[in-house]
C-alpha cells in the first residue's frame, strides 16, 4: 500500500516537531508539505507571535516545502474558516489526501477538525492523541529536541515562564493544575533543534511584553506574555 500523500499542520511549536517526527518514521504516510497560520497583519505566527523570519529559518532547517495561510489582525471565525476551507481544497487538487495534526487531548477541537476535513475527503491523523503529556514532553527531551516559551497564557502562569527553555527543571516548576505540554493553552513553544531539523534555529531573545485581547462582549479579555525571539 503507498504511502499517503500528507501535509502537516505546523505550528512552529514542541508538540508539532514530536508529532512530525512520529511521521517522518511512519511508513504510512509522507510527509510532502508543512502549513501554518500567519498573522500578517504583524508578520507573526498565529497565537505563538513568532517572527516571520524565525519561522523561515526554522522551515529552512526542516527541508520540507511549506506555506501559510494569511490571517488578518482580528480575523472572525467565518474569516478563518473561508482561508482554511480555499488553502485545504488548493493541497486537494494537488493530490493530498491526509492532513496532520499534533493534538493530544482536546476532544472538541479534533471533531471539529474531522468536521473540515470531510468536506474535502481528507483523512485526519493525530499521532500524539491521548498520549500522557508528562511523557511526551520527557521524551521529547531525551529524543534531543530543544524549545523555548514563547508565549504563556497570564491567567495561568506568570511572567516568568516566557523566555523559558523547556527542560526537566521547566517541567517541575509549573504549577499543580497546569498541563506539561501546554495542551489548555497554558504556554506555547518554539522548537529551534532536534533529530527533524538538518541544523539548530539561531535566534537571541528579545523583550517579553504583555498583550491583551478583547472578546467581542468584552466579558472574556485573554492577557498573554510573548517573549519575542530575534
Amino acid at each position: 500500500m503507498a504511502a499517503l500523500k500528507t501535509y502537516f499542520n505546523w505550528s512552529t511549536g514542541k508538540d508539532s516537531a514530536l508529532a512530525l517526527y512520529y511521521l517522518l518514521g511512519d511508513k504510512n504516510y509522507s510527509i510532502e508539505h508543512l502549513l501554518t497560520s500567519v498573522n500578517s497583519h504583524h508578520n507573526r505566527v498565529s497565537m505563538h507571535g513568532l517572527q516571520r523570519r524565525i519561522l523561515e529559518l526554522q522551515i529552512s532547517a526542516l527541508e520540507i516545502p511549506h506555506s501559510t495561510i494569511e490571517l488578518p489582525e482580528l480575523p472572525s471565525m467565518e474569516q478563518y474558516e473561508i482561508l482554511m476551507r480555499r488553502k485545504v481544497q488548493h493541497l486537494k487538487q494537488q493530490g493530498f489526501e491526509c492532513a496532520a495534526f499534533g493534538d493530544i487531548f482536546l476532544e472538541d477541537l479534533k471533531l471539529y477538525r474531522e468536521k473540515q476535513l470531510a468536506a474535502f475527503d481528507m483523512q485526519p491523523v493525530f499521532p500524539l492523541w491521548k498520549k500522557d503529556t508528562t511523557e511526551l514532553l520527557h521524551e521529547f527531551l531525551s529524543l534531543g529536541f530543544k524549545a523555548i516559551v514563547v508565549c504563556v497564557s497570564a491567567d495561568k502562569l506568570d511572567k516568568s515562564f516566557a523566555g523559558r527553555i523547556i527542560d526537566k527543571k521547566f517541567i517541575h516548576d509549573l504549577p499543580d493544575g497546569i498541563d506539561p505540554c501546554g495542551e489548555n493553552g497554558e504556554f506555547h513553544s518554539f522548537c529551534f533543534d532536534g533529530p527533524i531539523f538538518k541544523n539548530p534555529i539561531p535566534f537571541t531573545i528579545g523583550a517579553t511584553v504583555y498583550r491583551e485581547y478583547k472578546s467581542p462582549n468584552g466579558q472574556n479579555d485573554t492577557g498573554f506574555w510573548f517573549c519575542d525571539l530575534l
